[in-house]
Formats: structure tokens, C-alpha cells, sequence
């Protein structure tokens, strides 16, 4: 019996062995392929696999906006040449998944949103609460796009005065001047597009319509 019974036990031994030896692999396959090895912009990043994905609960500006590009370098700096584990929410219309992104203990959502590179984007996920907390310290001590250098209440000059505003849903684009009907309210936030203009024509020339709560007044800087 103990002649086939040491023979047997070798054929258990290798086959055990072959498995390791293919989880092994198949583990570093699924690393290799969860290695990122682009950054789009500030939300959005490219694997190994060619899977696209985008950060879930966050939007980060437009390369071309305020803080684009810093945001940009933050994903960069966090996960770029760096495998990550992902936590798939969803899917855009874009094909990408829309995923929490970590890098070890690291969640990169919560690392972007806290410092201040992109706003707060509700939809369900399982850390939704954690980075709602994490923008809104973000946003009440003014780091990132929400300091001065993407959000700022005074003209850069007494002559600029014309506030460019943005519709978040429609993507509508008005402008705003004094004696509009609202004009104090309006916010300017360089990070979604918006600007301070020094004429009516400058203000077109960037795609920018007049409010139709202006009633036809025509601004002229002093």
C-alpha cells in the first residue's frame, strides 16, 4: 500500500504545485493589466487592460479651465505608472467604468476631492458620505479650485466687471453686468468655464450670450 500511497502523494504535490504556480500568474497578469499608464485629466485614466476609467463621485475641471491642469497632476502623481484596485460603480455613456480607485490603503477619489481639484458628484457609491466630507473640507477651507486661484468674488480690475456665467445642467453661457437684474448673486468660478470680461464684445467673442435679465442695457466701462 505505501508504494502507491508516496506516488500518489507526489502527483497531489505537483498538481498543488502547477495551481500555485498558475495563480501566481494569473495574479500577475491581473496586476500588470491594473497598471495605469495614463492620465487623461483630472478624473479620468487609462489601464494596461486599455480600460478606461473614470473617478466616481468627483469632476474635476476641463484641461483648458482653472485647476485643469493641476488636477491633472494629481492623479498623475497618485497612480500613474501604479497598479490599482478598482471598485466599479457603474458605467458612462463613454464606456468607461466609473470606479472608486485605490493604490494600496489609498483611495484616490477621497485624495482629490479633499484638496480642493474637483467638485463633489453625488451619485450612489460606497464611499459617497466619506467624499462628501472630503469636498466639503476642501470647500470650506479653500484649497484647490475653490482659493483664489480659481474662485475669486473681486474683478481683476475695476474696468472688468462683466461676470461670464455658466448653466451646470444646460451648459448655457451668459453674461452679467452691473444694473442686471441679479448681477450681485452671480458667482464666478474659473474652474467651470466662467470668467470676468472687459466689454460686451470680449465677453462674445467667448461664446458668451448677454442675460436676458438685463433688459437690453448696453454696459459701458468707465
Amino acid at each position: 500500500m505505501k508504494k502507491f500511497f508516496l506516488p500518489f502523494l507526489g502527483l497531489i504535490a505537483l498538481f498543488l504545485g502547477l495551481n500555485n504556480l498558475n495563480l501566481r500568474q494569473e495574479i500577475q497578469k491581473l496586476t500588470a493589466q491594473n497598471k495605469v499608464i495614463e492620465v487623461i485629466d483630472g478624473d479620468s485614466l487609462t489601464l494596461a487592460s486599455k480600460q478606461r476609467v473614470r473617478l466616481a463621485n468627483l469632476d474635476a475641471p476641463e484641461l483648458e479651465f482653472c485647476g485643469g491642469i493641476e488636477a491633472k497632476n494629481k492623479l498623475e502623481s497618485l497612480t500613474l505608472n501604479k497598479t490599482v484596485r478598482l471598485e466599479i460603480t457603474g458605467h458612462d455613456n463613454l464606456n468607461r467604468s466609473i470606479s472608486l480607485v485605490h493604490v494600496d490603503n489609498t483611495l484616490v477619489n477621497e485624495i482629490i476631492l479633499k484638496e480642493g481639484w474637483a467638485r463633489y458628484d453625488g451619485s450612489p457609491s460606497p464611499e459617497k458620505e466619506k467624499l462628501k466630507q472630503a469636498y466639503d473640507y476642501a470647500f470650506e477651507n479653500r484649497l484647490g479650485i475653490f482659493s483664489p486661484l480659481c474662485f475669486s468674488e473681486e474683478p481683476p480690475s475695476p474696468k472688468c466687471l462683466i461676470k461670464g456665467n455658466v448653466d451646470r445642467h444646460y451648459g448655457q453661457k451668459t453674461y452679467h453686468f452691473p444694473g442686471c437684474s441679479g448681477y450681485p448673486q452671480v458667482m464666478v468660478e474659473k474652474d467651470l468655464g466662467e470668467d470676468w470680461f472687459c466689454s460686451e464684445k470680449e465677453a462674445e467673442k467667448a461664446g458668451f450670450t448677454k442675460s436676458k435679465n438685463c433688459y437690453g442695457k448696453i454696459y459701458a466701462p468707465i
